[in-house]
């Protein structure tokens, strides 16, 4: 039932959207690449995952050392495109059951994490019930760090408690959601996505193809 409404709820703001008078949309990292089939008009979609992998590449961290996790079975596909880029990167997989909305109880690891530095790569974090429970199970499981990442910072409560009890070394997101000052704390680093939506601007107004972008959706696929 609750998927029947997410559905409603993005044809109507589709629909509200070409109704405003757009001709075309520009949208990063959707939930569900499904969603570009409710509009009418066309749509480009890119990811925010290649601005999170040039922040990585540029920390002193061994390809060896790493491992990238999923912190569900429905995310395995987005971490198996982010561990290709990371030097083909071994994957990890949370395995775990929901007893209800927002609520996640882990179940085991699929993978080895024992000594590396677990990167957790999801397209957003809200309640940040998942990922937290997710980097408790790496740590049990001998992870020496946990990084989590994701390209929509949603925050809602208790997210800034989860996500800086010490679970994590750091927090990667990028700036598609402006985040409030009072939700800022010292494990938190927030990327531009500024280059990423300008690029793609640039070249549907030049007539080029997106598809070829650094940042398209045939590029993380």
């Amino acid at each position: 039932m609750s998927q029947g409404r997410e559905s409603i709820a993005a044809k109507l703001v589709a629909n509200m959207i070409t109704e405003a008078g757009a001709n075309r949309v520009l949208v990063c990292d959707l939930h569900s690449s499904q969603a570009m089939g409710y509009f009418d008009i066309p749509v480009d979609h890119v990811y925010g995952q290649p601005v999170i992998l040039d922040y990585l590449a540029s920390k002193t961290i061994s390809s060896n050392d790493l491992v990238v996790v999923s912190p569900d079975v429905g995310g395995v596909a987005r971490a198996r495109a982010f561990a290709k880029k990371l030097s083909d990167a071994p994957l990890a997989i949370v395995d775990k059951r929901r007893h209800g909305h927002n609520v996640a109880e882990v179940m085991n690891l699929i993978g080895d994490v024992r000594g590396k530095v677990a990167v957790m790569m999801d397209d957003m974090i809200d309640t940040a019930g998942t990922i937290a429970k997710g980097a408790e199970l790496l740590h049990q499981e001998g992870a020496r760090e946990v990084y989590a990442c994701c390209t929509h910072a949603v925050f809602s409560p208790p997210a800034i408690e989860r996500l800086s009890s010490g679970l994590f070394q750091e927090v990667i997101i990028t700036n598609t959601i402006p985040l409030k000052e009072e939700k800022n704390f010292p494990q938190l680093t927030i990327l531009s996505v500024a280059n990423l939506l300008g690029e793609t601007i640039w070249r549907v107004h030049d007539d080029c193809s997106v598809g070829h972008a650094p940042y398209s959706t045939l590029d993380i696929d």
